[in-house]
């Protein structure tokens, strides 16, 4: 089993998982900046062209980073960032769903579309005159979900998921590139310290980081 890697956050997401899992795995190195991921012989792999995949042992290629971390854990159950009964199983993926559908890939789509457009203009369609409404719906998004998580550490409730993971790698590139968590949103920035204190944090971070300038 290899992970197929890269900068970025999604990619970081993965690494961040399996460093608080305890889970090492090959990592094979791809050019996301360079649009390697964009290359026939990745899309043959990964017809999603997305980073990062997970490559079985015997070929099967899983290109979600949400599906990714899912199987991780059914393979790896202890400690688990999914849940270990059904309930935790669901609430977990209710919330990783709130945060992905609400908030992260408005953000994402907001940075694709504005201050990454020269990035990405020529590997999808971009939208610039929809960048400030997107970013505006996560803005919103987030103070909706500051209102949610007073009185606990994680989003999920006592313990860190994988929706934990998932906003943290998002708002922590984020930050750099325009779209930094509210200063008034109490609840969401003493969320985003404690996690950013986390060793898998500052572990998970690729090496073009500090080339970039870039949080991913």
């Amino acid at each position: 089993m290899k992970l197929l890697n890269s900068f970025g956050p999604n990619p970081r997401a993965v690494r961040m998982a399996l460093i608080e899992k305890g889970i090492d795995i090959e990592f094979v190195e791809h050019d996301i900046l360079g649009g390697e991921n964009r290359s026939e012989a990745y899309s043959k792999k990964n017809p999603g062209a997305q980073m990062p995949a997970l490559e079985l042992d015997d070929g099967t290629v899983f290109g979600e980073t949400t599906t990714i971390c899912e199987y991780l854990d059914e393979k790896h159950p202890i400690p688990t960032l999914i849940g270990a009964t059904a309930e935790e199983r669901a609430n977990t993926r209710q919330w990783i769903r709130r945060v992905e559908l609400g908030i992260t890939e408005h953000m994402y789509n907001g940075f694709r579309y504005a201050e990454g457009i020269d990035l990405f203009r020529d590997r999808m369609v971009v939208i610039p005159e929809a960048a400030d409404g997107l970013k505006a719906k996560a803005a919103d998004a987030r103070k909706w979900l500051d209102g949610q998580i007073g009185g606990r550490d994680f989003i999920a409730g006592d313990k860190l998921t994988f929706a934990d993971i998932i906003l943290f790698c998002c708002t922590d590139f984020a930050k750099g590139v325009g779209q930094p968590i509210e200063s008034n949103l109490e609840n969401l920035t003493a969320w985003s310290d404690r996690m950013g204190a986390r060793p898998s944090a500052k572990a998970s971070l690729h090496p073009a980081a500090e080339q970039v300038n870039m949080q991913g």
